[in-house]
């Protein structure tokens, strides 16, 4: 599949213009509250419950950090315009990674919203992916991004098949290389790359053959370092034979 950034990126503007008016006149439930000397004001949670009022970037941060809401999902609409822009903006800051921002989108149950709204928000993930694997200045790492992605969707698969067919681009597969240099100190470990919400037992050993069958010729055309080629190789490997020198 050829990446066409010009294509990717006007796909990219509808998507968060979809967003946007989608999700347009959300505020958080009226009876959402939160204690005012750990996360903000009785002003600012009044904001969260006014429609369409923009929040400032550490409003919008200490909302989406924040984990112990009572109505998480009308709040997630609530923020949901600004969210998507600043994710693509990389000014998203999750404090635990972006798993730990997948999780808002958990506990917001956002696979169950309604279909013309979970439409658009799958939109604008498949369009965010396509932009962070073609566009070489894309603010998020796709390792970052594929994290992400694969905590809201509740999938790995359609990720890691978008990025294998997206490998005949130069900047997907320079997006490859850094991904496998992130991932191998705990794939080698039989570990998920992550604290997944979701199936970790079933992703982990998917994604380790897919950077077995994807990563070599990767990592050849690139200055990887020898290490890495070889930490790759022993991934092939039954876990004891790793070690083994």
């Amino acid at each position: 599949m050829t990446l066409d950034p010009t294509d990717v990126t006007r796909r990219l503007d509808a998507a968060l213009a979809g967003v946007a008016a989608t999700f347009r006149g959300m505020a958080a439930h009226r009876e959402e509250s939160n204690c005012e000397c750990h996360w903000g004001s009785a002003e600012e949670l009044a904001l969260l419950k006014t429609p369409d009022v923009p929040l400032d970037d550490e409003l919008l941060r200490r909302t989406y950090w924040t984990t112990d809401w009572r109505y998480p999902g009308p709040l997630l609409r609530r923020i949901l315009p600004q969210l998507t822009q600043g994710i693509v903006a990389g000014t998203v800051d999750p404090m635990a990674g972006m798993g730990c921002l997948g999780g808002l989108f958990v506990v917001g149950r956002s696979q169950e919203w309604p279909t013309a709204q979970r439409d658009v928000l799958r939109e604008f993930l498949d369009a965010w992916w396509l932009h962070v694997l073609a566009e070489p200045d894309a603010k998020v790492p796709a390792h970052d991004a594929m994290t992400l992605l694969a905590e809201i969707t509740m999938e790995l698969t359609p990720q890691l098949t978008t990025w294998a067919e997206s490998l005949t681009d130069t900047v997907a597969r320079r997006r490859l290389v850094t991904a496998v240099d992130e991932w191998m100190y705990d794939l080698q470990r039989d570990d998920l790359p992550w604290s997944s919400w979701h199936d970790e037992d079933t992703w982990r050993p998917a994604l380790s053959l897919w950077v077995l069958r994807h990563a070599p010729a990767a990592l050849r055309e690139s200055d990887a370092s020898a290490e890495l080629h070889d930490q790759v190789r022993r991934l092939a490997l039954p876990y004891p034979d790793r070690w083994d020198r």
